[in-house]
């Protein structure tokens, strides 16, 4: 089976129970995490092969991590140790009009250190098929922008479908990069671009609105501008409030636009990588189905789900996901 490679740091989550506040707090809830890593094991979850590349700190807490992501099937084979602490972040969850916060710390992490002598491409690629990056790598170091690059281009000379997920987040570029010069560095190398009018603007500097005939005419605009990307896709969402939100997705891919029905999650347990799960859904409808809507529906229904369940991880099966597509979504007892 070939294999999904994803690159990118790992984080330990620290969170209050429930949707109390640190100060409310004398007990604190961890998880493992991290962008990439949640599509990683997401995808391990539907049955895939997947391959995970990160530099984890060499101690207990490295160790627990590394055993977290081989309890689903991960390949923790490529990974690299450092003598610098995991990343850490903490969450606190919010609710109704309150909304969710997060604080960082993660600068001097043990993946702030990688560097492309430390990953070993021509033996972590083999036998891969797909390759997932999003832009939170290239935002944390210099270190993560130079290895990411040399694994998409070996990645696209090997003929791997490369998906992008070039998230910006502002306050995590400190190292002195141009954002979008090194976001736009990095699609040149991708071929399924997951994002909306938000990231298309980033990257092409422009200002196109969010209508879906704006949204159209800026996905032409990117593939003119990165000609190797073939399709996009868009997860949209609409937030009632914290606890309340819908969500659909919309696509381009060359030929035809399409748009899924919402999906509303009526009381959200967690929030954090339902984007992931979106995009991990994704990569698995893509590979499994010869239809981009369906593939579409497939990872909306999986973003859906993501958010039923506490920590980074989506934790549904291939057939939970496709009773959702068949209506199922009522939440009555499977007897």
């Amino acid at each position: 089976m070939s294999q999904i490679i994803t690159f990118g740091e790992v984080l330990m989550r620290l969170s209050p129970e429930g949707n109390k506040k640190f100060i409310q707090a004398n007990l604190l809830e961890f998880y493992f995490g991290g962008t990439e890593v949640n599509v990683g094991i997401s995808i391990a979850n539907f049955g895939g092969d997947v391959k995970h590349i990160s530099c984890i700190s060499n101690d207990f807490v490295g160790d627990t991590a590394i055993s977290y992501l081989r309890k689903f099937g991960v390949d923790t084979s490529a990974i690299v140790r450092s003598s610098r602490p995991l990343g850490v972040y903490f969450l606190e969850v919010g609710a109704v009009m309150r909304p969710s916060t997060i604080s960082y710390n993660r600068s001097h992490s043990s993946f702030s250190e990688i560097k492309p002598s430390m990953v070993d491409w021509e033996k972590s690629l083999e036998g891969g098929e797909w390759f997932h990056w999003t832009g939170i790598t290239p935002a944390l170091c210099k270190g993560g922008y130079e290895t990411l690059k040399e694994g998409l281009i070996l990645a696209r000379k090997q003929g791997m479908t490369v998906s992008a997920d070039p998230t910006y987040r502002k306050g995590l570029w400190q190292y002195g990069e141009n954002a979008k010069d090194v976001l736009n560095d990095l699609l040149q190398y991708s071929t399924i671009f997951i994002g909306g009018i938000d990231e298309i603007n980033e990257a092409l500097g422009t200002s196109f609105g969010y209508s879906n005939e704006e949204f159209i005419e800026a996905c032409k605009q990117l593939m003119i501008a990165f000609p190797s990307i073939e399709k996009v896709f868009d997860k949209i969402r609409t937030a009632v409030n914290s606890s309340w939100n819908r969500i659909r997705a919309r696509m381009w891919n060359g030929i035809e636009f399409r748009e899924t029905a919402d999906l509303d999650i009526t009381h959200i347990i967690d929030r954090i990588g339902t984007g992931d799960a979106f995009a991990a859904g994704l990569i698995y409808g893509l590979q499994h189905y010869d239809d981009d809507f369906k593939s579409m529906e497939f990872a909306s229904a999986s973003s859906a789900l993501k958010h039923t369940y506490e920590g980074d991880v989506n934790f549904s099966s291939v057939n939970e996901v496709l009773g959702i597509l068949e209506g199922n979504t009522t939440g009555r007892f499977n007897r």
